[in-house]
């Protein structure tokens, strides 16, 4: 087993558990459906959240894949894993069974938590920012990755849409930078299709068991 490997086998494990109380939290809301109002906010923070952890998912394999068995780095990638777990662990509600005839409105439960969910989610980018500005400093690979005005760009781009959707005093703004921020992401994933089209897909699977 590499050092990567065996680092992404924690890193991955704590980044899974996110994606479980993402899904998890989706999936009460279902359940209980007759008692929640959804509306619409906080669906597209869930979503929000999910693409972003799936990018960390992504990231790792550009920024660690090459870092040694260390204990500092398992410590790094548990201090950005455990912050997207807290993200992920509010964006709903802790719905219950036992919760009487009691009425849950998803928009409300969005203003309540927005703070800690968009916080949490743009801590975990400033880490990952901050260990690039580091290993810049230590490695020509990574200051060529440093000096690129495009990532920079959408470093800000980020941090300024989340900032605004967290703390933001007006409704409106927030739900613009919400948005924004949503429509950021999803165009990221959408120039990672088109590449991935553009490179013909992938070879099929040959050989093999039946």
């Amino acid at each position: 087993m590499s050092a990567f490997e065996f680092f992404f086998s924690f890193y991955g494990l704590l980044l899974g558990l996110s994606v479980a109380e993402l899904v998890g939290g989706f999936a009460r809301v279902l359940h209980e459906k007759a008692r929640i109002r959804v509306g619409w906010l906080t669906p597209l923070l869930a979503l929000f959240v999910a693409i972003d952890i799936i990018t960390f998912w992504n990231q790792a394999w550009v920024i660690f894949r090459g870092a040694p068995f260390n204990t500092f780095v398992l410590l790094v990638s548990l201090a950005v894993a455990a912050t997207f777990y807290v993200a992920a662990s509010v964006t709903f509600p802790r719905v219950s069974a036992e919760g009487s005839g009691e009425r849950i409105d998803l928009d409300e439960h969005f203003w309540s938590h927005r703070r800690l969910v968009f916080g949490c989610v743009l801590g975990a980018n400033l880490i990952v920012a901050f260990v690039v500005i580091v290993l810049a400093q230590l490695n020509p690979d990574f200051a060529r990755i440093a000096k690129s005005v495009r990532l920079w760009t959408g470093v800000a781009i980020f941090v300024v849409g989340t900032t605004t959707a967290a703390f933001a005093p007006w409704r409106r703004v927030a739900i613009v930078a919400l948005i924004a921020v949503l429509l950021y992401s999803l165009w990221g994933v959408a120039n990672s299709a088109v590449m991935l089209i553009k490179a013909g897909g992938w070879a099929p699977a040959l050989g093999g068991g039946g």
